[in-house]
């Protein structure tokens, strides 16, 4: 009887909100820049891309489009944590979604059921649904890269075939199945050998055709390229004989990320996709950067008239408020009976605050016309980007796709590429001496491309504008003060 008494009142004790004021929290952190910087030095890894500048800017706050230094200087950001929080920081919506996950069940472990893992899974499922008219299932996982493991394994388990192919310039993370697939050998050199390398393939750039061809009259000869490859018995792609390939997949980014923000022409996936079907290759769209209505679609692969057969995400799915990501597959590959319990699984994939934020990210979506708004933006963005480059000739060529956008800085030929120019762009904006309205202002912006040359263009679908006017008018400043 004593013993009962005690777990009632354990129970009774448990069902008690605790008061959040007689929670004593950290002291403030208050420390210098030059002081984080530092202690960073001593004790960080330098292992990640912070000291890749050997003197890192330090920010102490965010809202909306904007970053802030220790002094207040407020930071127009184009680059927005990798296209990770294409709503915009401190987002409220989802913010109070997560804080009313935190105060209900914040934790629980990855193999128990709970709503929102099931109702996100259902939102994305039917999306997809929607927009390619087949049923799918939804896998999840802790970041990008390990998205793109689990899809490797995906193919590997329905195809029984460990190689694939990728792009030149193509990035698919940094974990080792994901170096694999991801063109530059700087990110597998220290590493060793690589076995399952994939075939790598040039990329559409139109801008600097691989083989040197004009856009508008080469019927797609780099697909025809790879398909001469498929038809040459000596080449080592397909067997004729047993109508057999040796490659289960192409992992594709429809709208290239770190390789520059490249935009395929038009009909190019469609014509790709047709080489793959014919033998018998899956297609798996990588939308961890280009997703969530970065392009003004859900997914950038829906611009080219293709349905994929996996999809990876990540990112922006939770916002940028938890390191959540997954793929998604066409049913007939991701089925219990063909991708039984236990295939992958990771301790955090199925986070509930993970889930909670990525729900609310959907059903923001679902509840606004981003495909519009991102559209009209994405074009008033562009023509003002066009404008730059009709004023700087170090500017050799502007494109984007929606709200993904891209400036190739070029030495004063206009053509060769001059990587150093977009360095110093990048750096100079990060100084926080550009004059804005009056006011002292910095901008934040990223680089990629295969030479390191194209300043990539990241805001917020939210931004307005007048922000984008503002954008416009900084990088302006810019490119005057370094040109």
């Amino acid at each position: 009887m004593a013993t009962m008494n005690m777990n009632m009142n354990i129970l009774e004790l448990n069902t008690k909100t605790e008061n959040v004021n007689d929670v004593r929290l950290t002291e403030e952190v208050n420390y210098t820049d030059s002081e984080l910087r530092e202690i960073g030095s001593e004790y960080c890894s330098h292992g990640d891309k912070v000291y890749a500048d050997p003197v890192p800017k330090v920010f102490k706050d965010c809202n909306g489009v904007f970053m802030y230094d220790s002094e207040d200087t407020p930071y127009l950001d184009l680059e927005m944590w990798f296209a990770s929080c294409n709503l915009g920081y401190k987002n409220e919506r989802i913010k109070n979604a997560v804080i009313d996950q935190l105060e209900t069940l914040p934790q629980i472990s990855s193999h128990f059921l709970y709503d929102y893992k099931v109702l996100l899974s259902e939102k994305i499922a039917k999306a997809n649904i929607k927009r390619f008219g087949y049923k799918g299932r939804v896998q999840y996982n802790v970041g990008g890269s390990q998205a793109t493991e689990d899809a490797l394994k995906l193919v590997r388990n329905y195809t029984h075939k460990n190689r694939v192919f990728s792009f030149f310039g193509g990035f698919h993370g940094r974990t080792l199945g994901a170096s694999c697939l991801t063109a530059g050998y700087r990110y597998r050199k220290p590493f060793g050998h690589f076995g399952d390398e994939a075939h790598f393939v040039p990329y559409p750039y139109c801008f600097r055709c691989p083989y040197g061809k004009k856009c508008d009259s080469c019927n797609y000869y780099c697909v025809q390229q790879l398909r001469r490859e498929f038809e040459d018995n000596c080449a080592g792609l397909y067997d004729h004989s047993s109508k057999e390939c040796a490659f289960g997949a192409f992992f594709v980014e429809p709208v290239q990320g770190s390789g520059g923000y490249i935009v395929p022409p038009k009909g190019y996936f469609k014509e790709l996709k047709k080489v793959l079907d014919d033998f018998g290759v899956l297609f798996v769209a990588d939308e961890i950067q280009m997703g969530f209505y970065r392009t003004g679609k859900l997914w950038s692969i829906e611009h080219f008239d293709v349905k994929p057969d996996v999809i990876t995400f990540g990112k922006s799915l939770t916002n940028g408020l938890n390191p959540l990501a997954g793929m998604w597959a066409r049913e007939e590959i991701i089925n219990p009976q063909t991708w039984p319990n236990g295939r992958t699984h990771s301790t955090f994939c199925n986070n509930p605050i993970g889930m909670r934020a990525g729900y609310e990210v959907m059903k923001t979506f679902e509840e606004e016309d981003f495909e519009t708004l991102v559209a009209n933006k994405g074009k008033y963005f562009l023509e003002g980007l066009k404008l730059l480059e009709k004023r700087h000739k170090r500017i050799g060529h502007v494109d984007g796709l929606g709200l993904a956008l891209r400036i190739e800085c070029v030495t004063e030929d206009g053509f060769t590429p001059d990587s150093k120019l977009c360095h110093d762009i990048l750096a100079e904006g990060l100084k926080g001496d550009l004059i804005y309205n009056g006011k002292k202002c910095g901008i934040i912006l990223n680089k990629g491309s295969h030479y390191n040359n194209s300043i990539t263009l990241v805001p917020a679908v939210t931004i307005s504008y007048e922000e984008i006017d503002m954008a416009i008018e900084l990088i302006d400043q810019l490119f005057t003060r370094l040109s």
